[in-house]
């Protein structure tokens, strides 16, 4: 076997033999009849049909003056059975002759037509008069018996990864069920699903360092969205009482097992509802969601298995810590907080506002020991500053968050309408951004701040992270495996690698 150069020269070697013969190696146009996998389970009522599929090459074996072909389309395998004698050329068509097979390469695309059959060794087949080249592939796919297992390599070449490992495939095949289903239940539940800016001239709705952007003609700076929530409550002021919208944010931030800096959010809004109400919905939505997947409410997700039978378990944000370090968020003092965590190791820095060494704290002592679905509630009010705050101790707000396998899935609140309240709030976390003592602060947004003025009836949001609950419910090990493309250190190329 050649160096990746000397198999690529061979197949450019191959093209130009093709265009001498007059065939187009990329051409226009393909016909096709049914797929493979309508082939194999029609065979019955199909049999000495004439019939056209189409597909990537395989693999190719030549027994004397007979080839086998194995096609693969979406749907699956199906064999292209060529006799010498009766393949016919028609290079005005792109149909190649029986000689001229050889230069066919797995990888190649082609369209098969003749008559379903099935050979002496009892294997459905076209047996094909007709061989069109659609597509001639210049580069070679890995050997499937070496694999393609390296993750980085994976990861920049997904095209490839899919097509060497199924499975890779099948993960997106299983995230298209889950956004559909999310929707269709959303949909059902009488939800108007809205599209909101994703260039916004003020960040905000989410604790998060954003990207920034600056657009040439209105000489403006602009960020890419860290979240959808601003514009959705502009949505519920705006008249709509139930809204959704399924899409990317971005978040300027690290890159490990369970972030990305593009991801996908579903967030919903709901007028005249609480988080209480939401709770109620998670559970019928990921009952739906998972039965879908899975056939049940059990998910085995790295060797546990997670049960989402509703109800799920419940407990504050305070008794959770103090079941897991002693430690009482109401009465501990900022010093005796910083001194637990120099005791535990974890790296913050000490200037930090109270709200995120409390964050920070709950992230690495508590949240990896959730296993069960369980929903954590009534963050300290600091935590949550577009939530409002919680009847009866305004120094927690109406909020709760589902945890599994110490992974937050959906973050919901009762959204905090009072524009008084909120803009002392949003001037509170400004001051610490512009101090520096937090670059995941927010800053103020005015003319969100003059909807909440308009007025914005009692409402409850929820935003749920679609990569972490395919993660989740594919049993992989980090968000790349979810992503079709994850986000990757930019790759540097020799443009003599694609001389021609």
């Amino acid at each position: 076997m050649g160096t990746l150069k000397e198999l690529r020269d061979a197949r450019l070697h191959k093209l130009h033999e093709l265009q001498k013969l007059g065939i187009d190696p990329y051409t226009q146009t393909a016909n096709r009849t049914h797929t493979n996998k309508d082939l194999i389970e029609g065979y019955a009522k199909l049999e000495d049909h004439d019939v056209a599929i189409v597909g990537r090459v395989k693999s190719i074996r030549t027994m004397g003056g007979v080839v086998f072909i194995d096609v693969v389309d979406e749907s699956g395998k199906l064999q292209a059975y060529v006799k010498k004698q009766e393949l016919k050329a028609d290079h005005e068509h792109n149909a190649l002759g029986f000689d001229e097979l050889r230069l066919l390469d797995p990888g190649d695309f082609i369209e098969t037509s003749g008559k379903l059959t099935k050979t002496k060794a009892g294997e459905i087949s076209v047996l094909a008069p007709t061989i069109r080249l659609l597509t001639k592939s210049l580069r070679p796919l890995p050997d499937e018996h070496d694999g393609f297992v390296h993750p980085e390599t994976r990861y920049r070449q997904r095209y490839v990864d899919m097509i060497v490992n199924p499975e890779v495939k099948r993960i997106q095949e299983v995230r298209a069920v889950v956004t559909q289903g999310i929707r269709a239940y959303l949909d059902g539940e009488g939800f108007t699903e809205v599209e909101t800016p994703i260039l916004q001239p003020v960040y905000g709705g989410a604790s998060a360092r954003p990207f920034t952007t600056e657009h040439r003609k209105l000489a403006s700076t602009f960020f890419l969205r860290i979240s959808d929530e601003l514009y959705l409550k502009r949505a519920i002021v705006a008249g709509f009482e139930r809204v959704f919208e399924i899409g990317k944010d971005f978040r300027n931030e690290g890159i490990d097992r369970s972030h990305n800096p593009e991801f996908t959010m579903a967030e919903l809004y709901w007028a005249y509802a609480d988080y209480e109400d939401l709770m109620k919905l998670t559970e019928e939505l990921f009952t739906c969601v998972i039965k879908k997947v899975h056939g049940g409410t059990k998910v085995a997700y790295q060797g546990e298995t997670y049960d989402f039978k509703p109800p799920y378990r419940r407990a504050s944000f305070r008794d959770l810590i103090k079941e897991h370090t002693d430690v009482d968020i109401d009465t501990v003092k900022r010093d005796e907080l910083l001194a637990e965590i120099k005791k535990r190791k974890i790296e913050i820095n000490p200037q930090a506002p109270m709200k995120d060494l409390l964050d920070e704290f709950y992230k690495e002592t508590t949240r990896p020991n959730i296993k069960q679905p369980t929903y954590v509630l009534d963050y300290p009010y600091e935590l949550s500053p577009l939530a409002k705050r919680k009847a009866g101790d305004p120094s927690k707000v109406g909020s709760m968050q589902l945890v599994v396998a110490g992974m937050e899935l959906i973050k919901s609140y009762n959204e905090l309408n009072d524009p008084i309240d909120q803009l002392e709030r949003l001037q509170t976390e400004e001051k610490i951004l512009k101090a520096g003592h937090s670059e995941e602060a927010q800053p103020v947004d005015y003319d969100f701040i003059r909807a909440l003025e308009i007025g914005m009836p009692p409402t409850a949001g929820w935003g749920l992270g679609i990569d972490r609950l395919v993660l989740f419910l594919m049993d992989q090990p980090t968000l790349k495996e979810t992503i079709m493309f994850p986000t990757l250190r930019p790759e540097k190329f020799d443009p003599k690698e694609f001389s021609s």
